[in-house]
């Protein structure tokens, strides 16, 4: 009997389709969670062009520590506290002044998860936030290094097991199928290289939305296809799907 999706035996279909369900709602997830941080960058909720400028290039005109509280953690302070914040900034974040009037602040609102055992900056420190009262300059490029790292093997990966299911579909022209395969390493790689670019000059964000769109437009179009060929298509064909999907184009 052929190679195919529609041919398989519900045990493979059933392991395929649990993974293909899982990595969908984790994609779903990793959409939400992209909302409520990238999102907020310029302080609405909503992902923009801005929003990524303000994310990687950073908001220039102010500091991290303003652009943070004004746009992700917005929601974690009240706006008194904010304000203060803020105006302790502009006016140059003078250690005396932390100490008498803004240390509370941030012992309230702040250290609970930016501290030393938090992995977040840590603070409890004056210094550290001093140095995050300085010029917003975006993403560090410490911190690029290590998400690219991570985002090119986690994503690859689950590429590559989307891509080895969709492979098997029937009804898909090969040389299609050759493309849905291989087109989300190349906005993989776009994605990532768009990251650094726009670091370097803000002109390049729209090539932030030109990768992680490219990535969610291949996902969807596969996961739809090797779904849609294990469990509808067999009930639709008359006989048994005689088309190898293996077949050399």
């Amino acid at each position: 009997m052929p190679l195919n999706l529609s041919n398989l035996g519900i045990p493979v279909k059933l392991l395929f389709s649990g993974y293909l369900i899982v990595v969908a709602i984790g994609y779903g997830l990793a959409m939400v969670q992209i909302l409520f941080t990238h999102g907020m960058a310029d302080g609405k909720f909503g992902l923009s062009i801005e929003d990524i400028v303000y994310s990687y290039y950073g908001n220039r005109s102010g500091s991290v520590l303003e652009a943070k509280l004004n746009g992700s953690m917005k929601a974690n302070a009240p706006d008194e506290a904010r304000f203060q914040i803020i105006q302790w900034v502009r006016d140059g974040a003078d250690e005396s002044t932390y100490t008498r009037q803004i240390r509370p602040l941030f012992e309230a609102h702040c250290t609970g998860c930016h501290n030393g055992d938090s992995g977040l900056p840590d603070f409890t420190r004056y210094e550290s936030i001093k140095t995050r009262a300085q010029s917003d300059e975006g993403a560090t490029f410490s911190s690029l290094t290590r998400v690219s790292h991570i985002h090119m093997f986690g994503i690859a990966f689950i590429f590559m097991f989307v891509g080895m299911i969709f492979a098997l579909s029937s009804g898909v022209p090969c040389k299609l199928k050759c493309s849905a395969i291989l087109m989300p390493y190349i906005f993989l790689l776009l994605d990532i290289a768009s990251w650094w670019l726009t670091k370097l000059d803000r002109h390049f964000a729209l090539l932030v939305v030109m990768g992680g769109g490219g990535l969610a437009m291949a996902f969807v179009f596969m996961w739809v296809v090797s779904m849609y060929e294990m469990w509808i298509l067999p009930r639709q064909l008359p006989c048994v799907d005689r088309r190898d999907a293996l077949r050399r184009c």
